[in-house]
């Protein structure tokens, strides 16, 4: 779920970078970090919602069958955490329990696009392009994925 293919990644990062106060030293940081990460602004051209794993994969898997390719999606250190990148704005108008916004004045940690590393990683890579997960659709998808939660955990 992750290939982007070279010119992909390359496409990837230049957009990922737009948001970098400076963006040859964004390029310079997933470089030389050991972890191959770097750190960007949200609320530019992206929020990132930010679900427990235990919701969060199982959201993305409903939301894969809903669409074609959903926007990029983060898996954290530990795979505690997943981040779906949605519009920006959306984290402010957010209103859920156990989800976390990063918005306008917030930095998240992002991979290089394509690129392996040992800890965050991409679950979706951004495509290039800009394509984001509609904010709408995701809370569809988390319903739909905590129904099933629900039911296989059988009320316990």
């Amino acid at each position: 779920m992750t290939g982007t293919g070279a010119s992909g990644a390359k496409s990837a990062v230049e957009w990922l970078v737009s948001v970098a106060p400076d963006p040859d030293a964004c390029r310079w940081e997933w470089e030389r970090n050991p972890h191959g990460v770097a750190l960007l602004p949200a609320g530019r051209r992206w929020d990132v919602l930010i679900l427990p794993a235990e919701l969060g994969y199982p959201t993305l898997d409903v939301l894969s069958r809903l669409v074609d390719r959903p926007g990029p999606v983060l898996a954290d250190f530990g795979d505690a955490r997943t981040g779906f990148f949605v519009p920006p704005g959306t984290a402010t108008r957010w209103l859920g329990t156990g989800v976390r916004g990063a918005g306008a004045g917030t930095w998240i940690v992002v991979p290089y696009p394509g690129r392996a590393t040992g800890g965050v990683r991409w679950l979706v890579a951004p495509d290039g392009v800009g394509t984001l997960t509609d904010a709408a659709l995701l809370e569809m998808a988390m319903h739909e994925a905590a129904g099933r939660i629900g039911r296989a955990g059988g009320g316990s």
